[in-house]
């Protein structure tokens, strides 16, 4: 045990840091890049994972000219698109409102935050289905609370081409915009106090003080909040499978349900490894580029 600690006495705090760092790496490197790196291998082959003696041969970019050049998997991103864009907008709107709402003092408080924060800890396949029951046209709860504002009679979310987008777009934007607002809550709480003071002191109006001092102090907190969700949204698999299941028809079949269907019910391992490379990119791309502006963001 002495030995022990007089060999690490010997060593720089840097190799002491790479002892406690280098197991958690080669686990990374074991669960994340090697998958990826077997991917991006397979995405060069014609490889079925449901035809194991067959020949696999390298067929270089042709998965790839095969993917983009197929009208469905513009329509499959299209559909993606949709659904993201959405969702961000109304969990940034409504969750930033909601943490106004809360980063006031007022009798049940915490009691508040807890209930609208429930929909966030409840798994996304649960929650698939609990939805499918409340979009039921005969006995869902949500047929009820719409005819109630306005009479429209029975009509089905899930059913219908038009509707099913938005049926997703409402059940994400229920679960995760509490995750939302309790990132702009945490820039709200954030804000010294002596700035509204000073702000009241020149007579600066409610509304003058949250363009000037409130939009701008949680604005990188929103950002970072979007940045998440909308990495999350792109590869968003469990809830529309539970939900609409990509239907009626493809309406609601994003490109990770696509995905799905392409690997597991067709076997087409080789062209889905290329099909999933391009999301990666995708995904990685969109991520880097926003990165990017959130920091000239912060930088004014």
């Amino acid at each position: 045990m002495k030995s022990a600690v007089k060999k690490f006495k010997g060593l720089s705090d840097k190799a002491i840091a790479w002892i406690f760092i280098a197991p958690t790496l080669i686990l990374l490197l074991a669960i994340n890049i090697y998958p990826l790196i077997y991917a991006i291998r397979m995405s060069f082959t014609n490889f079925y994972a449901n035809k194991i003696g067959r020949e696999v041969k390298f067929v270089g970019l042709k998965n790839y000219k095969k993917i983009l050049g197929k009208e469905e998997i513009w329509e499959k991103m299209q559909i993606t698109a949709h659904f993201v864009c959405w969702t961000l907008v109304l969990q940034a709107l409504i969750g930033l409102g909601l943490a106004l709402l809360l980063n006031k003092k007022f009798k049940g408080n915490e009691l508040l935050t807890t209930l609208i924060v429930l929909p966030m800890m409840l798994s996304p396949a649960v929650v698939g289905v609990f939805w499918t029951y409340l979009y039921n046209p005969q006995v869902g709860l949500f047929n009820y609370v719409v005819n109630f504002f306005y009479d429209f009679g029975i009509f089905d979310m899930i059913g219908s081409s038009t509707l099913a987008p938005w049926s997703i777009v409402i059940v994400d934007t229920w679960m995760w915009t509490p995750f939302t607002m309790l990132i702009c809550l945490a820039g709200l709480r954030s804000i010294p106090n002596y700035l509204y003071e000073a702000a009241e002191v020149d007579r600066a109006s409610k509304w003058q003080q949250f363009i000037h001092i409130t939009l701008p102090s949680v604005l990188p907190f929103l950002l970072l909040a979007l940045l998440f969700r909308g990495i999350e949204n792109f590869k968003m698999f469990d809830l529309v499978a539970e939900l609409t299941s990509g239907g009626p028809g493809s309406a609601t079949e994003l490109a990770s349900i696509n995905l799905k269907r392409e690997a597991f019910e067709k076997w087409k391992t080789g062209y889905s490894s290329a099909f999933a490379v391009i999301l990666f990119v995708t995904i990685f791309g969109f991520g880097n580029v926003y990165v990017k502006v959130m920091n000239k963001i912060k930088e004014r």
